[in-house]
């Protein structure tokens, strides 16, 4: 039981990293952004390629993946997401769709179609209760929970942060103070890049690298952004935490249901909000 309750705490981190840029861009930009699985995914191909060709060690490795994504974050949002700013969010879904679909096709023409897969950089364990308990995983939760406490406290203390906090609520608002919201809105998406590039090459040696791991992910993520709540810093890291429990509790016993734990939790939260929250305002 330990066992499963640390691989569900495991699954919530990376749902954390991955779905906070996802959340976030949806509460700023109010774009659903697909590509987000793109970016996820050749981070963790390109931190293959350096570990290889450059025989780098896996912290090395994941650091040199993440700057060089850097760029190519950046200009996702610079030349295709803010050009979709007020318009219909079914443009956002086809470009950023067909620029994953793309991605995709551009990795497994150079990586390959095969999964990869990456040695567990910690192989420690240590017992509790008679159950041996990987160390790396329970590295990847306490990273998950540093990261959570410290983008809390970027956005609390910073200019930066408190500036996408105000345009969250009223973006209008924000501008109509001659403040441009646009640039503080990539720094945001970028930030959030970088974390869902850092989940995923957490996460990979935990399963395999494939050129679809991204698209994998992303229905996950979205449920995590739904159940708590679009651009909530503090709702996304419990929804990430609790779905990724719900999944290891129930696959232990129905391993071909816990994703559709998730997107059945997902639709709960959706129909309690949009039919029964609405019916007890009114009472």
């Amino acid at each position: 039981m330990f066992e499963t309750m640390l691989y569900g705490l495991t699954i919530g981190a990376v749902l954390y990293l991955f779905s906070i840029g996802l959340s976030l861009t949806f509460g700023t930009m109010h774009i659903i952004n697909f590509s987000h699985a793109l970016v996820y995914t050749l981070g963790v191909y390109f931190f293959i390629g350096f570990r290889d060709v450059l025989s780098l060690g896996f912290l090395p490795a994941m650091l040199i993946a993440v700057v060089v994504m850097l760029p190519v974050a950046w200009a996702i949002e610079r030349f295709v997401i803010r050009r979709l700013y007020g318009e219909r969010l079914d443009y956002a879904i086809i470009a950023t769709y067909a620029l994953l679909l793309i991605g995709t096709d551009i990795i497994k023409i150079a990586w390959g179609p095969l999964p990869q897969s990456i040695n567990v950089p910690l192989q420690a364990s240590i017992q509790i209760a008679g159950v041996n308990i990987s160390v790396y995983r329970i590295v990847i939760v306490i990273c998950a929970i540093v990261i959570f406490l410290g983008l809390r406290e970027f956005f609390r203390k910073t200019v930066v942060g408190q500036i996408v906090i105000a345009a969250l609520e009223d973006d209008e608002g924000v501008r109509c103070l001659g403040i441009d919201t646009s640039k503080y809105f990539s720094m945001v998406f970028v930030m959030g890049s970088a974390l869902a590039i850092v989940g995923g090459i957490l996460y990979a040696p935990i399963s395999t690298a494939e050129p679809y791991m991204g698209i994998h992910i992303l229905l996950l993520a979205f449920s995590v952004v739904i159940v708590g709540g679009m651009g909530s810093l503090t709702g996304t890291f419990y929804a990430s935490f609790a779905l990724g429990m719900l999944m290891a509790l129930v696959g232990r016993f129905w391993a071909g249901g816990a994703n559709a734990s998730v997107f059945l939790t997902m639709a709960l939260v959706i129909i309690y909000r949009h039919t029964i929250q609405p019916r007890l305002r009114m009472r």
